[in-house]
């Protein structure tokens, strides 16, 4: 039944192509997002989930010198 469904719909070979499309767009704008981010930039994003607040200052200022 979802056979015949799906073969009466015209243009449905499209959406597959769209949808792949889609993705590989989707992760080469993010591949080349973080590709592209500084080193400073990452290592002040990756140590604010260990730290308590108090030392996170500072380093966002270096990060911002760097920038």
């Amino acid at each position: 039944m979802i056979k015949n469904v799906l073969s009466d719909i015209g243009g449905v070979g499209l959406y597959g192509v769209v949808s792949v499309l889609l993705f590989f767009t989707v992760f080469t704008g993010t591949l080349l997002f973080a590709l592209l981010k500084k080193k400073p930039f990452l290592n002040y994003m990756g140590a604010l989930p260990l730290s308590d607040g108090s030392e996170i200052n500072s380093t966002k200022q270096e990060v911002s010198r760097h920038e």
